[in-house]
């Protein structure tokens, strides 16, 4: 019970990232996008928890650490196999088990999302929600879990020439894949328009917001 409570109290704190994120992208942009800015930190979450849900956990952890190939995981789509049943009820854990794998899907999904909502502030004031919501399904749904089933998952890079991977907190399977996504999108995108024509119209209009 220990074990759960305390994987839960993590899952949340990391989930608490959306709100810094949340702030410091808000506070860094012009007032006029800032309620823009609020909507898709909301989209990321909610579309990413769906992307999660539907192929995300399954590429990244579907094969109980061993991907297929080394490369990505081939079970448990939209959550299948989460649950065990005997005698018409459900059997809350498996002999041996400490933690549920529904509570295991929480606490990887909060750092999924939070891998995803990196992009957000690097495109900021840059892209339509719509296309921003479509990158988010295939952030967490595929591109991040690609990552975690390589190193976390138990995958290639987990084992690769005897020595392994090792990233306890997520500077790289989270932040960096979120980092690196989010340069892709800005080389695509380019500079706001103005950005460097008018620099002093670019300010940013909160900083306690920043600072918070």
């Amino acid at each position: 019970a220990m074990d759960s409570i305390w994987i839960l109290l993590c899952g949340a704190l990391v989930m608490f990232m959306h709100a810094g994120f949340a702030m410091l992208e808000t506070g860094c942009c012009r007032v006029k996008n800032a309620q823009n800015v609020l909507m898709k930190n909301m989209v990321n979450v909610c579309v990413g928890t769906i992307g999660w849900w539907i192929s995300g956990w399954a590429f990244a952890y579907g094969s109980a650490g061993h991907p297929a190939g080394g490369f990505i995981g081939i079970h448990e789509f939209v959550g299948s196999g989460f649950l065990s049943f005997q005698d018409g009820e459900i059997v809350p854990l498996e002999p041996k088990q400490r933690q549920s794998k529904a509570l295991q899907w929480f606490f990887q999904w909060a750092f999924c999302t939070a891998g995803a909502t990196i992009v957000s502030g690097g495109v900021a004031e840059r892209v339509k929600s719509p296309s921003y919501a479509f990158f988010a399904v295939f952030m967490a749904g595929f591109i991040y879990p690609v990552i975690a089933a390589w190193t976390w998952g138990g995958g290639w890079l987990a084992s690769f020439q005897d020595v392994g991977f090792m990233d306890f907190a997520g500077s790289g399977v989270v932040h960096l894949c979120g980092g690196t996504s989010a340069l892709a999108g800005t080389v695509v995108l380019g500079p706001r328009t103005g950005r460097w024509e008018k620099p002093d119209d670019f300010e940013p209009h909160n900083l306690p917001l920043v600072v918070l």
